[in-house]
């Protein structure tokens, strides 16, 4: 009998045959950058997890816990990787009050099976995040994607309550709580959030819901200058309007959505000029705010030496609020080799995103931006190949990416590289942030690493 065989056998023992998989042909579909697991383990409670993280420390096994694998790629190439854990199985509505506005929900949900629950009670949670058919509620929380609905709701510490999870001793620990007015014990589980699984497995997460809004509305602005795009979204800001979201794409990100748009919805694709700016501003509530705030989304166009601005139609404005919503899949797939960086900056300046420009075109690679709320940009940098030119050229332009947002006060993170770029910075330290803690965090939470080892830059 082979190791992993072996291994299989023992774990089936503790967590039953019917919960442990070793066929090779099975072990593929969840391999990460080409590493496939020795064998994949399908727990169907929060126990059965700690078993098998406590059978994986017995036997000096890496673990890594998944739900649909949307965002395996998110994170450096693990340096070990033994037990894929399917969360898939925890996925049931554990408490949810109504009128209190609080749920609990096993982290093997996926988004829309709990936006159909909750939609039949009036009320959502605004994690409106990419591969939301597929996405389940841990792992948009441990991906730390961004919702595109951030602008209004915040980002998910905002309301994320309380949370159940295995640590690095096979513990099944709890913080937080399911009422929104926990004062009690340090927060946790909002560690836990953008951990990429590297403190604990998820099993469990307790949210605060929000009532459904009766009414939304959107508008699209065209423009063909930076200069004037940026005074439209200052001016947008300066207003204090109550966007769901606000988002700009520079004419990289324009034409690679206007692309896609063509095959299926030609429509909303000539919305979007070739060679322009565009920015799209969503708003939530009842009729008579969603009308006040598109007017003044469009006042605000026109001031601004906007070449057009469009009050989407219903239709068009579910297609490309959609495909923002998307952003992180398309833009990660749109050349042959992608480097995709978020980008999270204090202030965003024509001078910084002409260096982010130049940063690509000086090195022969194209480009694309997408500007979010908050703060927050997505930057893609896309090559024809991954030869070894075009490879050391994306894994060039990252460190350059990296440093220029330190150097303006805030930080980048690579979301999506091929394997060769990883492999060529997987020890930088200049892509990591506060070393030490993290560093501390992994011994307190995880002292044997037995958690996705290597998925942090600098091996943590």
């Amino acid at each position: 009998m082979t190791a992993t065989a072996n291994a299989g056998t023992r774990l089936a023992e503790i967590i039953g045959p019917h919960n442990v998989v070793c066929a090779p042909e099975e072990l593929g579909a969840y391999a990460v950058e080409g590493i496939a697991p020795q064998l994949i383990a399908c727990p169907s409670s929060g126990g059965q997890v700690a078993e098998i993280v406590r059978f994986a420390i017995a036997e000096k096994l890496a673990v890594q816990a998944f739900g649909s694998r949307s965002k395996a790629e998110i994170g450096m190439t693990p340096e070990r990787f033994d037990i894929s854990i399917d969360m898939t199985r925890l996925r049931e509505v554990a408490h949810y009050d109504a009128g209190d506005l609080t749920l609990s929900v096993d982290a093997g949900m996926t988004l829309r099976e709990l936006a159909g629950f909750l939609e039949l009670h009036g009320q959502f949670l605004p994690l409106a995040v990419p591969c939301f058919e597929s996405t389940t509620v841990g792992g948009a929380a441990s991906s730390g994607i961004d919702s595109a609905l951030r602008q209004l709701y915040g980002p998910v510490r905002d309301f994320l309550i309380g949370a159940e999870f295995v640590d690095g001793t096979g513990s099944l620990c709890k913080s937080g709580g399911r009422v929104v007015k926990n004062v009690t014990g340090y927060d946790f589980h909002k560690l836990l959030i953008g951990s990429l699984g590297t403190l604990g497995v998820i099993t469990r997460l307790n949210f605060r819901t929000f009532p459904l809004p009766p009414s939304s509305g959107a508008c699209l602005a065209v423009f063909g200058e930076t200069n004037d795009v940026l005074a439209f979204r200052s001016a947008v800001e300066a207003k204090g309007l109550p966007l769901a979201d606000l988002e700009i794409l520079d004419p990289g990100a324009t034409e690679i959505l206007r692309g896609i748009l063509q095959r299926t919805q030609e429509h909303v694709a000539e919305l979007l000029p070739p060679g322009t700016w565009c920015a799209y501003g969503s708003c939530e509530g009842n009729a008579a705010v969603v009308a006040r705030v598109t007017e003044e989304l469009t006042r605000s166009a026109k001031d601004v030496n906007a070449r057009d601005c469009t009050s989407l139609q219903p239709n068009a404005d579910a297609t490309l609020g959609g495909m923002l919503r998307e952003a992180y899949e398309w833009l990660r797939w749109a050349a042959a080799a992608t480097t995709l960086h978020r980008i999270a900056l204090p202030q965003v300046t024509p001078t910084i995103l002409a260096e982010l420009h130049q940063f690509a075109a000086s090195r022969r690679l194209r480009s694309s931006l997408l500007i979010r709320p908050a703060g927050v940009s997505y930057f893609g940098v896309l090559a024809d190949n991954e030869e070894d030119y075009a490879c050391s050229a994306l894994a060039e332009t990252a460190l350059k990416v990296s440093q220029l947002a330190r150097a303006n006060g805030g930080h980048s993170t690579l979301l999506h590289a091929p394997r060769a770029v990883k492999s060529r910075m997987a020890s930088r330290r200049e892509l990591l942030r506060d070393e030490a803690l993290q560093r501390r965090l992994k011994q307190a939470f995880d002292p044997a690493n037995v958690f996705a080892p290597g998925r942090i830059p600098g091996g943590i």
